[in-house]
């Protein structure tokens, strides 16, 4: 199949990749995306361990607490142009959705669309806006998050947000160690939390590819399995959140910064939003 520059151009974005391998792994591969990238890093390429985020709309992250923190309430509101998402009026649409959903608490996206937004309802007052700007608005990636302490950090676009759950605070500044992880995930997207989380699919993967680059290096079968376990520890590393360098001291890990605030000290949990 014909290939297109805008393929060969995303690939090499997500990947770090030169452009002539992206557009042989791409014709190798059919155009399948995610393929391609795994041909790329099966040819000892160096791929990019961060994973571009898929942002095919413009908008907001909003999410708001409540009084003591233990519950967080999400959302994007999407549209199609930065100028619309950067609008006053549309900033405010998005924080009014978020009040009353964050009051009433529905159980979806559809349940926040029968809210009641003064004489209107949320799916009325989108359309009034839709109306005003002339483009297409939708509500995307409606969560309530609960935990001992749940944290958010919203990136200064807005078009990034996480919120953390963190468990054993005891009496450390969670709010500071909350944003201080949220702006972790935001930089370096994990895919899990730990080792443990990471899919059985996605070791077998990786542990795969390491196998194929060590012998294409020319390492002796004997040892190729160990070389792969070793690969597959540093992916561990890089990849899951509690294990990576944190990003304002890389001389500790994520884990080993929590604890130093308090002993025990951990995430329970994370999301990651955008408004793609």
């Amino acid at each position: 199949m014909a290939i297109s520059a805008k393929q060969v151009n995303e690939l090499r974005k997500a990947t770090g990749a030169g452009m002539m391998d992206c557009k042989k792994a791409l014709v190798e591969t059919d155009g399948d995306f995610d393929k391609a990238i795994e041909v790329l890093r099966k040819k000892g390429q160096k791929v990019s361990a961060k994973r571009a985020d898929n942002e095919t709309s413009e908008g907001s992250v909003f999410a708001k607490a409540n009084a003591d923190n233990t519950e967080i309430v999400t959302l994007s509101l999407v549209c199609e142009t930065d100028f619309v998402a950067i609008n006053e009026g549309f900033q405010a649409l998005g924080a009014s959705i978020l009040d009353a959903a964050a009051a009433a608490k529905p159980a979806s996206v559809e349940g926040i669309m029968e809210l009641s937004l003064g004489e209107m309802t949320v799916a009325e007052k989108i359309t009034e806006t839709i109306g005003k700007f002339g483009e297409k608005i939708v509500i995307k990636n409606y969560e309530v998050i609960t935990g001992e302490k749940v944290v958010a950090y919203i990136h200064s676009n807005k078009k990034l947000g996480v919120v953390v759950s963190l468990a054993n605070v005891g009496d450390a500044d969670y709010e500071t160690a909350g944003k201080d992880v949220g702006m972790q995930v935001a930089a370096m997207n994990p895919i899990a939390l730990s080792a443990d989380d990471v899919s059985e699919e996605v070791k077998a993967k990786e542990l795969e590819i390491g196998r194929e680059i060590a012998l294409k290096e020319g390492k002796p079968e004997a040892i190729v399995d160990k070389i792969a376990n070793g690969k597959l520890n540093k992916f561990f590393k890089d990849n899951t959140l509690l294990a990576q360098d944190f990003v304002k001291d890389s001389s500790m890990s994520v884990d080993k910064y929590l604890n130093s605030l308090n002993k025990g000290m951990t995430v329970a949990a994370f999301k990651r939003f955008t408004v793609g």
